[in-house]
């Protein structure tokens, strides 16, 4: 299992960052190992002194796939949950500005909290799902599928380009804006659609 993350895929988030928009899905890629399940706590590693939050929404892929057509795309996945990209901005923003790759800022273990999935069929209309973000009961980052640059179709299509998909794949699709720290004591909590997903803390 190999986890696709797309960065940059509100326009509002990469404002903040100030990153340019994208042209084409900017992808990314996390080990098995940064996933941590079932509402467990995010143990804060010791590497980084700037860990930030940012909440997704997930595709849990259902069958392989490569080179998959844009129309098709909708096949290759039937469940969706959230998740939390965390971030060690530190050490990213130390990495960019020596132009190496900043795999140790995104991909480290339990980098990648991940809810329950729920079948998309549940839901009236995938380009429409609000989700959001509470810190200690405060809304810190709340998003809309409607808002994103590429959609769920356009970002398989173009990961399928070059990565094989296969089932178990899971895909975070991008966070919008309002990321910011997390401390050990934090109480995340995410909604998608106002159903409580993710509910856990920080150590």
């Amino acid at each position: 299992m190999k986890i696709i993350a797309i960065g940059r895929n509100y326009a509002e988030h990469a404002k903040e960052l100030n990153n340019p928009l994208p042209q084409k899905p900017v992808l990314f890629l996390k080990p098995d190992t940064a996933v941590l399940k079932d509402n467990k706590p995010f143990y804060h590693p010791n590497f980084s002194n700037d860990i930030h939050h940012e909440i997704e929404v997930i595709l849990k892929i259902s069958k392989e796939g490569k080179l998959i057509q844009e129309k098709f795309a909708h096949k290759y996945y039937d469940e969706i949950g959230l998740g939390i990209d965390f971030t060690a901005r530190d050490l990213q923003s130390e990495q960019k500005a020596k132009g190496l790759p900043w795999e140790i800022a995104k991909a480290f273990d339990h980098s990648a909290p991940i809810s329950q999935f729920i079948s998309k069929l549940e839901f009236k209309d995938l380009n429409t799902l609000d989700f959001k973000l509470f810190v200690n009961e405060e809304l810190k980052q709340q998003g809309n599928t409607c808002d994103m640059i590429f959609n769920f179709d356009q970002i398989i299509t173009y990961a399928s380009q070059f990565f094989t998909l296969k089932k178990g794949d899971l895909i975070f699709t991008g966070t919008p804006a309002g990321v910011g720290q997390v401390k050990i004591g934090d109480q995340l909590k995410g909604y998608l659609n106002n159903q409580d997903l993710l509910n856990f803390e920080i150590k």
